[in-house]
């Protein structure tokens, strides 16, 4: 494991629990796998007290201080804002700014410390679990480029969409190429399943979906497959376009094992729109949480009689809040388990 005083991705642990692997797979499972998304510490109040007075990228720049991704991209200079999440001073304003940006990008070099912390987190969990890779999805990140941050109405990158399609296509696929190449060293360092967030779906209707996402969505999960089958590796690949209803029959054909869903699709609609061609994962209203643990298991237990116990991984609709809980979330775990056991004695 160690050389030198390096981590190194090698000599990992046995994997003890391959339930979300196999799932992925659409194959049997005992019960139905469950993991929350987006900086799910975040809610833990000892996670809460280790960020405290941390400037966030010098804590991930710290591998053994950090199992937290980060979002970088081709030389803009990236700050991650208390209340406001990830923030580029200088976004791009017009599209001689591409001309700014690094056409190469040695993702080894700018990203080696998110490497590092993956091999250290693989080792770590000593095989108790998979450990699952993550990026942000061209648009997701073309729009924070461009907005300088999150945004109600995506305005400034859309308006780009609108005028200057030709070097939204060209942003877009050099995101592409960086994701794919930083999803490629995720694994060399230990992730065994990759999901991709394309979170500002939502924003885009279904023409502007089909021309500057959804190919892109594809064009990831082609690469990074051909790459990994070269070496004989097998690592599945979810892909979550929040607010993308629209999009799911061209989701649940874009090369990917699984699609995620938020809250707003119902179980059995997506069962049937995607007909069995792949798993699914989701869905529940991150807010039930709120609820009393008995609240929690009834909805659980409805979400599971949707869905099905195969092919299927529970989850939230999207992340969890800050002020959650734990025990509620605990309760929702248990209530995943408990009920897609007992589904599956039926």
């Amino acid at each position: 494991m160690e050389n030198d005083g390096l981590i190194l991705p090698k000599d990992f642990p046995k994997l003890k629990n391959d339930a979300f692997l196999r799932a992925c797979h659409g194959q049997e499972t005992n019960h139905v796998p469950v993991w929350c998304m987006r900086q799910a510490g975040r809610y833990l109040p000892e996670f809460r007290e280790f960020r405290a007075g941390k400037d966030f990228f010098e804590t991930c720049r710290s591998p053994a201080a950090c199992c937290e991704l980060t979002l970088q991209a081709m030389g803009m200079d990236v700050q991650m804002v208390a209340g406001k999440g990830p923030t580029f001073p200088e976004p791009l304003k017009e599209p001689e700014d591409l001309l700014l940006l690094q056409p190469k990008v040695d993702v080894n070099k700018e990203l080696g410390y998110v490497f590092k912390a993956i091999t250290l987190t693989r080792h770590k969990l000593d095989g108790k679990v998979p450990l699952i890779g993550f990026t942000g999805a061209p648009w997701t990140l073309m729009a924070y480029m461009i907005e300088g941050g999150g945004s109600t109405t995506h305005s400034k990158a859309k308006r780009w969409l609108y005028r200057h399609p030709e070097a939204s296509h060209k942003l877009l696929k050099m995101l592409t190429d960086v994701i794919v190449e930083y999803l490629l060293g995720q694994v060399a360092a230990g992730a065994q399943a990759l999901q991709v967030f394309e979170s500002h779906a939502g924003c885009l209707g279904p023409v502007e979906f089909q021309e500057f996402s959804l190919p892109y969505l594809r064009d990831i999960a082609r690469k990074v497959k051909d790459q990994l089958k070269e070496s004989g590796q097998d690592v599945p690949m979810i892909v979550f376009a929040k607010d993308g209803h629209y999009g799911l029959e061209d989701l649940s054909q874009s090369h990917y094992e699984v699609v995620g869903l938020d809250w707003t699709i119902d179980p059995r609609s997506a069962r049937e729109r995607t007909g069995g061609k792949v798993s699914l994962q989701g869905n529940m209203d991150p807010c039930a949480l709120y609820a009393p643990k008995e609240r929690i298991s009834e909805i659980v237990k409805k979400m599971l009689e949707g869905f099905g116990t195969r092919g299927y991984i529970a989850n939230l609709g999207h992340g969890l809040y800050p002020d959650m809980d734990p025990e509620n979330v605990g309760a929702f775990v248990e209530a995943v388990h408990t009920h897609s056991r007992h589904l599956n004695l039926k």
